[in-house]
């Protein structure tokens, strides 16, 4: 492995990460997989449909979201958003985040 790939491993899995954070964060209102995916993409979030498509499942499977299907559409559409279990664990994921950040901002700043 040259230093380019394993650079590139080691940020894909940072970005990985944060994943479920940024999904759950859009979810605030009814969206699905291919809305979500673009409004991720637009913020900077690169995430593939094969990996999301596997995480809404999951996290709904686990209670955080809620789904319900569109089929006024010529295209069914299944919509998701957060559950109350889901908002509860995103407000604490994001508790979370706003500490990890701090104890790396220091843990970096410490380093210079």
């Amino acid at each position: 492995m040259n230093d380019e790939s394993i650079l590139s491993n080691l940020i894909a899995e940072l970005r990985r990460g944060t994943q479920v954070l940024a999904v759950l964060g859009q979810l605030h209102k009814d969206q699905y997989g291919y809305s979500l995916l673009q409004d991720l993409s637009t913020k900077g979030i690169k995430i593939e449909a094969g990996t999301l498509y596997p995480l809404l499942r999951r996290l709904e499977s686990q209670g955080l979201l809620v789904s319900q299907w569109d089929t006024q559409e010529t295209r069914p559409r299944k919509y998701y958003t957060l559950s109350p279990l889901g908002l509860e664990t995103y407000t604490s994921l994001v508790k979370e985040w706003q500490l990890l950040i701090e104890t790396m901002n220091q843990i970096l700043k410490e380093e210079q």
